[in-house]
């Protein structure tokens, strides 16, 4: 791992295959996870190196920092991926959920100099329910059973994958993990996609509950840019369900 420091803190970060000629994409996890969701995409299989996939503050090995949920973390999430992404020569963003959400405050806060991002299982607005802030707040095990339901996170996933996904957001932590939840519940900038002005491409699981297909074709209809691809067979965590799958949309769109 390596860091890089900014405001005060160090954020951490894998970068893979730095050598390689293809475009650089900078990959941003979700809300309890942390850079290793990415594996399959910065790997040997993944769909363009340089690969890099940071951890957000508090997350993995990154620093944390003593923000309220809401737009003070956002902007200190922001703060983290631009950070990185001038550190690798970032092209290419991709943000999975609340990583889309930060790729988004990057894009129209930062003006992140980058040609293309990848939205994948996120939204313009990303309201959360009800039961699962309570949940997050007074029984941490009960979210993680919640958000581990049916075509949540995973559509059909092995025993393995779901295993190592629950303990993964335990070592996160609930405050963190209720921060994260928490920023992404105030987060709304559908009255700015249209200053999204690089090409996006919008990714979904055929079955994601959580951010469903229908946020992603928002996108599409009001956005200068952006293409839907949809991954049949998977939620909320497409690359780590159908990581071939995910892989093949992000470099089909990178090669257009």
């Amino acid at each position: 791992m390596k860091t890089v420091t900014h405001h005060g803190r160090k954020t951490a970060y894998r970068l893979s295959r730095p050598d390689a000629d293809d475009p650089t994409a900078l990959y941003v996890h979700g809300s309890g996870a942390t850079h290793h969701v990415w594996a399959a995409q910065y790997g040997p299989d993944g769909p363009t190196h340089p690969a890099a996939a940071l951890d957000l503050s508090g997350h993995g090995e990154s620093a944390d920092v003593g923000t309220d949920p809401g737009p003070e973390t956002l902007r200190a999430y922001g703060a983290d991926v631009a950070a990185v992404a001038e550190a690798v020569g970032a092209d290419v963003l991709v943000g999975n959920s609340l990583g889309g959400a930060v790729v988004q405050h990057v894009l129209l806060e930062e003006r992140a100099d980058v040609s293309a991002a990848v939205l994948a299982g996120s939204g313009a607005k990303l309201a959360v329910q009800e039961e699962l802030r309570t949940w997050l707040a007074e029984d941490f095990e009960r979210a993680i059973d919640a958000l581990h339901g049916d075509n949540m996170l995973f559509h059909d996933a092995d025993e393995r994958t779901e295993r190592r996904s629950r303990e993964t957001m335990r070592d996160v932590g609930r405050a963190v993990t209720e921060r994260d939840f928490l920023t992404c519940h105030t987060f709304d900038v559908r009255d700015r996609v249209g200053e999204l002005d690089v090409p996006l491409l919008a990714l979904v699981g055929e079955h994601d509950r959580l951010t469903p297909p229908a946020y992603h074709e928002y996108y599409v209809e009001n956005a200068p840019d952006a293409t839907l691809a949809v991954v049949a067979d998977a939620a909320h965590l497409a690359m780590v369900e159908r990581p071939a799958a995910f892989a093949d949309a992000v470099a089909s769109f990178l090669s257009d």
